[in-house]
């Protein structure tokens, strides 16, 4: 499916692995340049080469630190189409093991990272005469886990935030979605089922008998997650705005 997105600009953050890095590859095949913003240059030099070799795309990697107002500022004065924030680092834990600073330093990447590039890139698109927000969440924002306390919380902030901008953003000719992801294999996915078996065992290192609880016994493949962000950024989805996709086979659904 020809998604019509050659030649328009894309800023993904947390671009240099899992979801991002899909998403980053996915909007490639359909001929978008891309801007990638994430912490490990080495691995956003190594995402923005395999991409322009593969797929003839302009490639920018942006290394920075999204808790730094500076850095926001910096990656807002891009000129861009869509914008996927994804980059997220929030903690596993309980309410006793998640510690102030943790819970803090956790929200001020995702959380006001989200928010804060969200101000100055809307406006930007805005003066541009539109474009696209995605937001990658978590589907902890609505299945409320006792063990990613500071996740679900997050999570829920971010999905409030989603749908009351994007409830009256299409006034500005701007979409604001949200994707909210189950499980899905990354780094990331590791240490949280590592928290989760330290806590349900007592040891992390049990943390693979954890995938037996998720839908056909496995998390999400990154892709599946990019491809469903494609698609909203596209003309294909453009009555779309203020709403959460939640990819997480049924878990949610599921719930008693």
């Amino acid at each position: 499916m020809d998604l019509a997105l050659r030649g328009k600009h894309a800023l993904i953050t947390g671009a240099s692995k899992g979801i991002g890095a899909a998403i980053a590859e996915v909007l490639a095949e359909e001929g978008v340049h891309l801007h990638l913003a994430a912490r490990n240059e080495a691995d956003l030099d190594k995402v923005a080469e395999q991409l322009r070799a593969a797929h003839g795309v302009d490639v920018t990697t942006h290394p920075v630190d999204l808790r730094s107002s500076g850095d926001i500022a910096r990656l807002a004065a891009i000129p861009v189409d869509i914008l996927i924030n994804n980059a997220g680092d929030i903690p596993g834990g309980s309410l006793q093991t998640v510690d102030e600073q943790a819970w803090r330093h956790g929200w001020e990447l995702k959380v006001y990272g989200y928010i804060n590039l969200t101000r100055l890139v809307y406006a930007e698109m805005k003066t541009r005469g539109g474009g696209v927000i995605i937001n990658d969440i978590g589907a902890a924002g609505e299945r409320f886990d006792f063990d990613y306390i500071a996740g679900s919380a997050g999570n829920a902030a971010l999905m409030a935030f989603t749908r009351a901008l994007g409830g009256k953003s299409l006034q500005d000719d701007i979409r604001v979605v949200g994707i909210n992801p189950g499980p899905v294999e990354t780094e990331r996915i590791v240490k949280l089922m590592k928290a989760h078996a330290q806590s349900r065992y007592g040891d992390e290192t049990r943390y693979k008998e954890m995938a037996a609880l998720f839908p056909r016994g496995r998390a999400a493949k990154p892709r599946e997650i990019a491809d469903a962000m494609a698609f909203l950024a596209s003309e294909r989805s453009a009555y779309t705005s203020g709403v959460i996709l939640t990819i997480d086979g049924g878990m949610c659904a599921g719930v008693a």
